[in-house]
């Protein structure tokens, strides 16, 4: 597991996610244009919308898998 401090919304937090979560966060990080923050702040922005139903880390990893999926079975 590494973990990474980020700020959202002025608040300090920290996610906890295995290096290849991370990899394929930061490729998609370098490819969007974005700041780590700005890209990680719109991620959590989607998990909150209609309530959160999983903590942050969760979602990353559901999103990655999603994101892995849509391009490598595309």
């Amino acid at each position: 597991m590494k973990k990474r401090s980020i700020s959202l919304y002025g608040h300090q937090t920290s996610v906890a996610l295995e290096p290849e979560f991370w990899a394929v966060i930061d490729a998609a990080v370098e490819a969007s244009g974005q700041s780590f923050a700005s890209f990680i702040r719109a991620r959590d922005d989607e998990r909150m919308e209609g309530g959160p139903t999983r903590n942050l880390a969760s979602h990353l990893r559901v999103w990655c898998l999603g994101a892995v999926a849509a391009h490598k079975f595309s």
